[in-house]
């Protein structure tokens, strides 16, 4: 696990990306051990995980939370997570503000685009991500859009994988000069995982969802 560990945090330096070292089903065994590596990032799909590991593992991990999360799961999990990669409709965004000035919280979020072709994939499109934006510049005391986040189409066509993080590379762009005054905000580009994030680290992504190569398959 350390060689692997320390490869990757070699490639990612150049770029000064962050790895998000992703734990799902995991144990907390195998989480300590990376973590006295040196790792502090990790990413978790269910919120039950989250509430479940975070007690027994030390306070200065930040999860991140990349699966898809249902609004009656918002008010647990956001005292615990640091950042909130899917944020992936309005109805979302707002039950988490709402959540969020309940609990005295500032909450750092990714909004999750569609640039995958496969149904399955959750996401936002430019125009649902922009009214987000829109009423976020009004509400912006308990919300932080750290930037956006994408997962690409599972495939072994490296040119479409490309093709769509360049997409959300594209987004971020288009949305950013869409607020001219605001410098702040959409900074962090959330694509790759352990199949392709160095096509992503090429295309512009600053933060690489890496599971099954540092944990093995599961």
């Amino acid at each position: 696990m350390k060689v692997i560990w320390q490869a990757i945090q070699d490639e990612l330096s150049p770029f000064g990306a962050q790895l998000i070292a992703v734990s799902k089903t995991k144990p907390v065994e195998e989480i300590r051990q990376l973590y006295d590596l040196g790792q502090r990032a990790f990413g978790e799909n269910r919120v039950q995980e989250v509430l479940d590991k975070a007690p027994r593992l030390p306070d200065d991990i930040k999860w991140h939370l990349i699966g898809h999360l249902q609004r009656n799961k918002v008010r647990s999990v956001l005292p615990i997570a640091h950042t909130i990669h899917s944020v992936d409709s309005l109805r979302l965004y707002k039950e988490i503000l709402k959540q969020a000035e309940h609990l005295d919280l500032k909450v750092r979020m990714l909004l999750q685009m569609k640039i995958a072709t496969e149904d399955t994939k959750y996401g936002l499109d430019l125009s649902e991500a922009l009214e987000i934006i829109e009423r976020w510049t009004k509400e912006s005391d308990r919300i932080d859009i750290a930037g956006l986040m994408g997962m690409a189409t599972f495939t072994d066509d490296k040119a479409q994988v490309r093709m769509e993080f360049r997409k959300l590379r594209t987004m971020r762009d288009q949305l950013v000069s869409a607020f001219p005054d605001r410098s702040d905000f959409l900074t962090t580009l959330s694509m790759g995982m352990s199949g392709d994030y160095r096509i992503a680290l090429e295309e512009g992504s600053t933060m690489v969802r890496i599971g099954s190569m540092l944990f093995g398959m599961r």
